[in-house]
């Protein structure tokens, strides 16, 4: 009898370790893809201006059309709490799995531009559902500076950089090309401070770092989905093993990139050990 009873224990005692296992590890993973992760990072040039020594930019990419908090508001807070001079979106704001209606992100786009000054540039997933330019019309009088293939001038202390976006290469087919926009640059602005922002991290090696740009922001890469260490992720969101470019800095070809690992994920795909991140960037003069 007393036998039956410790088999039934002990029984017991598995079960629920199990059980706590379980709510374990449903915890991380929820941990995993709906906590805020604030990463910061330091770009120091020579070639900066000093009026732009200690500006401070947010990035954000791949949101897929996640909500973190009610009305995105916890991310809206966090975001506001850096104080930034202005918030750059590369991209992929919108989701074609889920069908994303732009209206998510035209109120996003209208509620970060309360906050600072904010630029957007398109993702493929954008141009994976319908009507990209009634999208940026919606983004553009939401009081968001779309840049499809265009440039601004950016001012602070009295000195000047210029910041070039690119619109996603799925977008049309006879549309201006990377090269093009940066023919026009060198034309308007000479040897001056520029950033380019894009969406696709993969094409930085062999193609956005010989631009001429000093910056290249990007995302796409969503990290690697799942990061383990000594690796640069364990998949691409093209599905191929151990990309590479998908998380901080990376040089090539006299350029440096900075690949935002982002904040949502596309359909039924999934984070591990690499939390939604926003990215503050602190330009600093060397």
């Amino acid at each position: 009898m007393a036998k039956h009873v410790r088999k039934k224990r002990s029984a017991g005692r598995r079960i629920l370790v199990f059980l706590l296992l379980v709510l374990f590890c449903a915890g991380f993973f929820r941990w995993s893809n709906r906590s805020l992760q604030v990463e910061r990072f330091t770009f120091t040039s020579s070639r900066l201006p000093q009026g732009f020594d200690g500006c401070t930019i947010v990035v954000l990419a791949d949101l897929h059309g996640a909500v973190f908090g009610k009305d995105n508001q916890r991310l809206l807070d966090t975001v506001s709490d850096q104080a930034p001079d202005m918030i750059l979106l590369a991209g992929d704001l919108l989701d074609r799995i889920r069908e994303t209606p732009h209206s998510y992100a035209v109120d996003l786009g209208r509620r970060l531009s309360a906050i600072a000054p904010t630029y957007f540039v398109t993702g493929n997933h954008e141009w994976a559902l319908p009507d990209v330019p009634e999208l940026k019309d919606g983004l553009e009088a939401a009081g968001v500076t779309v840049l499809d293939n265009r440039f601004v001038t950016l001012d602070r202390g009295g000195d000047q950089i210029l910041l070039a976006g690119v619109d996603d290469p799925n977008g049309y087919a006879d549309q201006k090309t990377p090269e093009e926009l940066a023919q026009e640059v060198r034309s308007a602005w000479g040897d001056g401070f520029w950033i380019l922002l894009a969406h696709r991290n993969n094409l930085f090696p062999r193609q956005y770092s010989l631009l001429g740009a000093d910056l290249v922001i990007a995302g796409h890469g969503h990290g690697g989905m799942i990061r383990l260490p000594f690796t640069d992720g364990l998949i691409s969101v093209e599905r191929t093993l151990f990309p590479s470019y998908t998380a901080g800095f990376y040089e090539e070809n006299g350029s440096t990139a900075l690949i935002s690992r982002g904040l949502g994920n596309s359909g039924p795909s999934f984070r591990l050990f690499n939390r939604p991140q926003i990215a503050v960037l602190t330009l600093t003069r060397g």
